[in-house]
Order: C-alpha cells, then structure tokens, then sequence
C-alpha cells in the first residue's frame, strides 16, 4: 500500500516547483517595470524644473532689456517675439526659450506682458526616446 501512494504522488514537486518559478518571474518583471517607471518620473521632475529654472531667467532677461540698469526709459522695445539661448551650463543643457513681449498704454501708463516660454529636451529626439518638458512664466511690469 506504501508503494502505490508513492507512485500516485510522483512529479507534484516538479508542478509546484515551475509554479513558484512563474511567479517569482511575475514578480520580477512587475518590480522592472516599476522601476522603469520612477527612473522616467525622476528624469520628467527633473526636466521640469529645469525648464521652469530657464523660463524665469528668460523672464529675467526680458525685463532687463525692458529696464535696464542705466534707468534710460528712452531705449525701451518690447520686442513682440525673440528667443534667449540659455548659458550652455550644465542645468541649462538642452533648453530654449522663447520671449514675447506685449506692450499696453492705459491712462498713459504703459503696462507689458512679458511671456517666457522654456522647452527643455533629454534624450534621442531624432528617434523614439525622446523626453521633451515646457514650462511657461508670466510677468507683467509698468512703467
């Protein structure tokens, strides 16, 4: 009787065995892909931040060529569109900016929109891998 239980019970450990490896494999594809996933969420914080780091020092220019420090009203142009390249430093790599400037007189007051708009890019964008962020920042000034 001993040996017919035997024989009936040959191979259960093989069946359990390749069920614990297909989980463990689950697992281990569930845990890369979630990494994969905070590595992109790291590198889109990142990215964002720079944009919005270039986009206020863009703003910064704008208003530097709108008020200069010499204080002459008389050179003031709110160029409609231009473009700041950013120093090319390491927190700034791979970003543009783009400036428009919009100038309103009301009650002899002149006021500016000033609008910089920072796209930053990592990667390939010539191909699939491309990661690419915008930041926009709005100042208004007067005189």
């Amino acid at each position: 009787m001993t040996n017919i239980k035997l024989i009936n019970q040959r191979g259960s450990a093989l069946v359990i065995g390749i069920f614990i490896i297909t989980v463990m494999f689950l697992m281990a594809a569930a845990l890369i892909n979630i990494l994969s996933d905070a590595d992109e969420q790291v590198n889109l914080e990142v990215l964002g931040t720079r944009a919005f780091a270039a986009a206020n020092s863009g703003a910064d220019v704008a208003l530097a060529r709108l008020f200069p420090l010499s204080g002459l009203a008389v050179d003031r142009v709110c160029a409609a569109n231009s473009t700041w390249t950013p120093p090319d430093v390491v927190g700034f790599h791979g970003c543009s900016v783009n400036l428009t400037c919009k100038g309103t007189v009301v009650t002899g007051v002149t006021q500016y929109l000033i609008t910089s708009e920072a796209t930053c890019l990592a990667g390939n964008c010539d191909g699939d891998s491309c990661i690419r962020v915008n930041r926009k920042v709005e100042v208004e000034a007067r005189d």
